[in-house]
Order: C-alpha cells, then structure tokens, then sequence
C-alpha cells in the first residue's frame, strides 16, 4: 500500500531558470569563498614553517590562523546550516554562546600553552 501523505520535495521542486541561475551562483560564491580562505591557510603554513620566523611573526600566524578558522566555520554556519535566512535576533542566540565559548577555549589553550613553553625553558 502506497502513503499518499509523504511528498518527495526534489519531485515538487519547480525553479524558474532565473532561480536557478542565482541557487548556482550562491553556490559557487560559497565554494570561492571557503576555497580562498582554505588556500591562504595551506599556502602560509607551507611557506613560514615555525623553525624559520621570529617570535612576532610566529604569534601573527597562530592568530591568523584562528581567525581564518573561525571565520569559515562561522560561514559555514551561515550558509549550509541556513542560519543566514533567519531572524537576527536567532542568530545572535544561536551564535553568540558558541562565540563565548570558542573565545573561552582560546584563551584556555594560550594560556596553558603558554605555561607549558615556560616550563620547557625552565627545564632545559
């Protein structure tokens, strides 16, 4: 016996051209994006390997790292999770806890990074 309740969307699904053209345009719009900031990541890492930069600049990597990583996943986010289509006030629901705690989570991880460098030095 066939259920006549369940509808299949991808057959009820009727875009017009110009929709179209614009669903694969966003499309490839997010696929740049992302391919850029993946790029700028894999590109620096393989060009400023710790052993060769200074302090300073080491310290400016770490913290462009976490903020290109940051900035995909929020994008990410934003785009396949279609959080970007709401309200904002649902977003900033939904995003800044996650903020706070990823803001946590960096802080705790320099932190004992940093502790963990010390008592390396101290050590040696």
């Amino acid at each position: 016996m066939e259920r006549d309740d369940i509808i299949e969307y991808s057959l009820h699904a009727h875009h017009t051209e110009e929709e179209g053209v614009k669903i694969r345009k966003k499309i490839w719009m997010v696929t740049a994006i992302l391919s850029v900031i993946t790029i700028v990541e894999v590109v620096v890492g393989a060009l400023f390997p710790k052993d060769d930069v200074g302090g300073l600049t080491w310290a400016f990597i770490k913290y462009g790292y976490i903020i290109l990583t940051v900035v995909k996943a929020a994008y990410i986010v934003l785009i396949f999770m279609h959080l970007g289509d709401e309200t904002k006030s649902l977003k900033y629901m939904i995003l800044v806890p996650y903020i706070i705690f990823i803001l946590y989570l960096i802080f705790i991880i320099l932190t004992e990074a940093s502790y963990i460098g010390d008592m390396w030095n101290t050590l040696h």
